[in-house]
């Protein structure tokens, strides 16, 4: 469909001033913006922020900070140390061999989906000085492989830093179990899920959605801002509030908790029955809790939703699975009333061990063709800083909220989970969808399938960089 949707097809639509077209499988998506807004910025700290961040630090009260930094830089260096000890396997960088990447990822028998992960070892290790890559070549060189003793040394000694991070013993048992499976779980010879989800418990991910002292903060925060949005709501009717990509119900329970005796029309969702009927167990009867399947992938309003029906949209976790961030937010944003309130959380910075662990689960499906269509397009990367997501915020109609935790909080550095909020921009300017589409409809042939179309306030365009090993 994407061959008739020429510049010719989409010059002059309807208060359109930009646009940009993404390849979406069976459904193209068409982003439209109009004369952009005045500069408005990140808003200034308010009262509910200050809450957010106090009910944050009463979260994690017993836990010292300052052992943070040093106790995820331990989960970091257990996570380098097999990272090496797995490419060392291969015997490529033995006797001065000097292996490509594609060399490494068939000697693995890495599954395609997976290579990005591997790539990103690469680059790792590269940063980190355990390894050499020749500019020239984009061959690979003096791989500094671990002690077989102190790997296990590492391995062992992950309970002291899992506990000062607050994981339950559950979350050391599975960075264990993935470190011994990992060839396999490269190959797709063995599935990740049943490491976290042994006998589909849901305990081990709870530990690390909800457990954690970075997870409790960021929770706590949330929902801080989630209460504050509903104190500030027009009196009568439930606060109606959309939680995405739920999950385990890490965040849940805190929001729930937060929002007290407030009338709620909340609804949990996920892209995978396995959740909903965990939280039908884990949360009961809930008043005014529902449940319902939902992907953020596709467009809301083909899945039941009304555009401007929702004061909140919780999105703990998940938004980086979206393949076009901005497409995502935007199509979230058509679905919150004026002035209503989309909170994210999500890690903002990566952590070494989530490359020998969970990011197993980010890779794309086996018969996915493509991946990410955004700004990380070609970079062998899931999350986005917290600046990147404060400029996808603007750039989809939000006023972006101050990141939680702000810069020189304890917790920043140490952790890189982050609160990400924006607040519904009011804009005029903004093309209308459905004028779009019908003037799409005139200009196309017959039968031909329309794109979905989501109304933005800027194209951010796509750049990829050069010089990735491939």
């Amino acid at each position: 469909m994407t061959g008739t949707l020429t510049d010719t097809v989409l010059t002059a639509l309807p208060g359109v001033t930009d646009w940009q077209l993404l390849p979406g499988g069976p459904q193209d998506i068409l982003l439209v913006a109009g004369p952009p807004p005045a500069p408005r910025g990140t808003s200034a700290p308010g009262p509910d922020d200050a809450r957010a961040v106090e009910d944050g630090d009463s979260a994690v009260l017993g836990t010292d900070p300052a052992a943070l930094p040093a106790a995820m830089r331990h989960l970091d260096e257990t996570a380098l140390l097999t990272m090496a000890r797995v490419l060392d396997r291969t015997r490529l960088f033995r006797d001065g061999g000097r292996p490509a990447t594609d060399e490494i990822l068939a000697a693995l028998a890495v599954a395609p989906r997976h290579a990005w992960i591997v790539r990103r070892w690469l680059r790792t290790l590269t940063a980190e000085n355990r390894l050499t890559r020749d500019p020239a070549t984009g061959r690979h060189h003096s791989l500094d492989v671990p002690d077989r003793r102190d790997h296990a040394r590492a391995l062992r000694d992950l309970d002291a830093a899992c506990r000062a991070l607050g994981y339950p013993p559950a979350m050391t048992r599975f960075f264990r179990a993935a470190a011994e499976r990992l060839p396999l779980l490269l190959q797709d010879r063995a599935s990740l899920q049943e490491v976290l989800f042994p006998d589909g418990e849901t305990g081990t991910a709870q530990g690390n959605y909800r457990d954690s002292a970075p997870s409790r903060w960021a929770n706590h925060a949330a929902a801080s801002l989630i209460a504050g949005q509903a104190r500030h709501r027009p009196a009568g009717g439930p606060l109606r509030l959309l939680e995405a990509g739920a999950g385990v119900g890490g965040t849940t329970g805190t929001v729930l908790e937060a929002l007290g005796d407030t009338p709620v029309d909340y609804l949990f969702t996920d892209v995978s029955p396995f959740f909903l009927r965990a939280a039908r167990d884990t949360f009961g009867d809930r008043p005014g809790l529902r449940h319902a399947l939902f992907d953020i992938q596709a467009d809301p309003l083909t899945q039941g939703f009304e555009a401007g029906s929702l004061d909140v949209v919780l999105a703990a976790n998940v938004l980086h699975n979206a393949r076009h961030a901005g497409r995502c937010l935007a199509a979230l944003r058509e679905l919150l009333a004026p002035g209503g309130l989309l909170v994210m959380v999500e890690s903002c910075q990566e952590h070494y061990q989530a490359l020998t662990s969970m990011y197993l689960l980010m890779s794309p499906a086996p018969d996915e063709e493509g991946w990410f269509t955004d700004l990380r397009e070609g970079q062998d990367r899931v999350f986005l800083t917290a600046e990147e997501w404060t400029r996808q915020l603007d750039a989809a109609g939000f006023d972006p909220l101050p990141v939680l935790p702000p810069d020189g909080h304890p917790l920043t550095a140490a952790a890189g989970q982050r609160v990400v909020a924006g607040r519904v921009r009011p804009h005029d300017g903004r093309p209308d969808p459905g004028r779009v589409r019908a003037a799409l409809t005139d200009r196309l042939p017959p039968a031909t399938r329309l794109p979905r179309v989501h109304a933005v306030d800027h194209i951010i365009r796509t750049t990829t960089p050069t010089g990735d090993p491939r």
